[in-house]
Formats: C-alpha cells, sequence, structure tokens
C-alpha cells in the first residue's frame, strides 16, 4: 500500500464522509473513491460499510486496519519529516494548531519564538473544533490554540493569547441586520449550530443554553466546519454566535455580523498534553508570557 494511500484510508477513518476527505486532502472525491476500492479489492474486503448514504462507516476489519496503520503512518511521516528537515539544519518541529482563524494576528509571538529557536521549525496549521483534542491525543500537534475554559485531566492550560468580544453571523437579508447590535435573548428566536464530539462545557460557554432572562436558545444542524455553518448562516437557516475576528478574516456578501451586547468576550490561550510538555513548548508559553496578550 502506497503511502499516500494509507493517507487516504486514515482520513476517511476519520472524517467518515468521502466529500471532507477529499476537501481535507486536496484531491478529488474520485481519487478518494479510487485508492479505497483498490485497498478493499487488495484485501478481499469491505473497510468501509456504505449502506447509509449521508454517514459511512468503519467496518470490523476497517477498524482493525485504522488501529494497526494509524502509529506506522506516523512513525513513517515523522521520519520522512525529519530527514526533510535535517537537510535544511533544522533539529526540532513544533506544531501548534489553531481553532481561530487569525494566525496572522498573532505573528508577533511566532516571530519571536523563530527568533530565539533558529533551529526549530514551527508550523502553524489549522485544528478542527470538532473533537478539538484529538490531535494533541494522537499526537497529531504538540499544541493548540482554542477558547477557554479547558477542562480536560490530561491537559495543561497556558498563557492567554488574545480575547476576542462576540459577534452574531446572520444572512445579509436577515430581519435582524435592521439593528446596529443584538442580544442573547435575540438569538432564542431562532436556530443557532450545534457540533459532535465537542466538551459539554464548550456548548454552554460559546453558546448558553438559555439567556439571561432564561429564554431556551434552540440548538439546530450539526455542523463539522466553519463552511457548513457559514453556508446555513447565508440562507437564514441559522444565526451564528463567533469571535470578532472573523469580520476581517470572513467578509462575504452573503454574510453580516452583528455586534452581541449581552455575552462575554472568548479568550484563547496555549493548551498541550501535560505528559507531552518539553522545553519547545514551555518556550513557545513563555514567549507568550513575555509578550502578553494581543489587542485587537
Amino acid at each position: 500500500m502506497e503511502l499516500r494511500d494509507i493517507e487516504i484510508f486514515l482520513a476517511l477513518a476519520e472524517e467518515l464522509h468521502f466529500g471532507r476527505t477529499a476537501a481535507r486532502l486536496h484531491i478529488s472525491q474520485a481519487r478518494v473513491s479510487q485508492a479505497i476500492s483498490q485497498q478493499e479489492r487488495r484485501l478481499g474486503s469491505p473497510l468501509f460499510d456504505r449502506s447509509n448514504r449521508r454517514q459511512i462507516r468503519l467496518t470490523p476489519i476497517g477498524e482493525q486496519l485504522r488501529d494497526d496503520l494509524r502509529p506506522v503512518y506516523a512513525g513513517l511521516r515523522d521520519s520522512l519529516e525529519r530527514a526533510h528537515l535535517a537537510a535544511r539544519g533544522i533539529t526540532h518541529v513544533l506544531r501548534v494548531g489553531m481553532i481561530p482563524l487569525n494566525a496572522h494576528d498573532l505573528r508577533p509571538f511566532w516571530d519571536t519564538f523563530r527568533a530565539r529557536h533558529p533551529q526549530c521549525r514551527l508550523q502553524i496549521q489549522h485544528a478542527s473544533f470538532v473533537d478539538p483534542f484529538a490531535g494533541l491525543r494522537r499526537g497529531d500537534l504538540d499544541m493548540l490554540v482554542c477558547w477557554l475554559p479547558v477542562e480536560e485531566p490530561d491537559l495543561t492550560v497556558g498563557p492567554v493569547l488574545f480575547t476576542d468580544p462576540r459577534v452574531m453571523a446572520v444572512a445579509a437579508e436577515h430581519e435582524l441586520t435592521r439593528r446596529t447590535s443584538v442580544s442573547l435573548d435575540m438569538l432564542a428566536d431562532f436556530q443557532h449550530s450545534d457540533a459532535p464530539s465537542r466538551p459539554d462545557y464548550w456548548a454552554e460557554g460559546f453558546v448558553p443554553s438559555h439567556t439571561r432572562s432564561g429564554h431556551r436558545i434552540e440548538r439546530g444542524p450539526l455542523v463539522h466546519n466553519s463552511e457548513e455553518i457559514l453556508t446555513l448562516a447565508s440562507t437564514g437557516e441559522i444565526v451564528n454566535l463567533f469571535p470578532a475576528h472573523v469580520m476581517r478574516y470572513w467578509g462575504r456578501p452573503d454574510i453580516a455580523y452583528l455586534p452581541v451586547t449581552d455575552i462575554d468576550a472568548l479568550s484563547y490561550a496555549l493548551v498541550w498534553r501535560t505528559e507531552t510538555e518539553n522545553d519547545l513548548i514551555r518556550s513557545l508559553a513563555q514567549t507568550v508570557r513575555d509578550l502578553g496578550p494581543t489587542a485587537f
């Protein structure tokens, strides 16, 4: 099995959706289907149950192969990456996942760290808000930038990088756009998106279950990525709370962003697995402490 085919299989085993897998790997859905079909023919057994068009599932053979291949693939990928970096004089890599979109706003932290550690390659990459700590626990990430609180016994919460007020995304023609700002009580009149595999305390912290006056906020369709949220919001099916920095990074003609007047700002911090803490992790955390939180 080729390394790329292993990557496709493992990505599909996580996403359980051909379209999302193709988008994640920047390939066509036909390429994903072809790779999986070839693997199934070689093994003589299906790896995925496709009986449900909306959601595929791993078969028992597929689950076994996923569990066997994950450490093998991670080892091969890391070995190739280390060899590539060593050829360029780089001896260490620190991988930081970003749930927020504003990596550019945080450039002073990244640039200062790189200046202090020229032998280290700092990789800033996107991280999903679905099952947000999986990348840390699998070893795909060394650190994660995410909103607080984080209440996980195996994770250490580091310094805050920035704090962002809240806005509500609505369709450009939505009735709420007649206002210059909105309140949570207004949110209670419409559906809000929900996400699978996220901590319960995040749901309450990001979108309260009730407004301050006691009105229930209705959870709407499950979403797996930000593009799905914006699509639903643009059609008026949902309204959605976001940190304010999305206005700078996700300006769209079919979306309006309205300030929310009665909800606390979100603080974003560095988080890492306690047992994998090392000198580079401590150094990036110290860099953030030295510079202090970014203000927008």
